[in-house]
């Protein structure tokens, strides 16, 4: 039986932030993350409670996997550059693991950006 981690990442945005923060992450995060995170399980922002959040899962093998993989993605240029763009709307980030019930198998979403599909 194959295991897989999920991280759970929450942004919480400054207020306002939101369609900027969108607008640099398909422009310029998205594409470079899937090179190094190639199992997307889920992108969504808050509509009720906590708002001006987004929220994002990524699977990974183990937690091994999960630290080679982010450790390669932060050398890359491209995502330092981007980095730089996002910090400044982010108020706050919180990351948890999360393990998969035993009946539950997690999928990897498929992503758009206008009618180009992605991952």
């Amino acid at each position: 039986m194959t295991t897989m981690i999920i991280e759970h990442r929450t942004y919480t945005l400054h207020p306002g932030n939101t369609a900027a923060y969108f607008s640099h992450y398909t422009s310029e995060g998205l594409s470079v993350q899937l090179e190094y995170l190639p199992k997307p399980l889920g992108y969504y922002t808050s509509e009720l409670g906590t708002l001006n959040q987004v929220i994002h899962m990524w699977g990974y093998e183990d937690l091994n996997d999960r630290m080679r993989r982010r450790a390669l993605l932060k050398r890359d240029p491209r995502w330092s550059a981007y980095v730089q763009k996002i910090l400044p709307l982010i108020q706050h980030q919180e990351s948890k693991i999360l393990v998969p019930a035993a009946f539950f198998t997690p999928t990897p979403a498929i992503y758009r950006i206008a009618d180009e599909q992605i991952a």
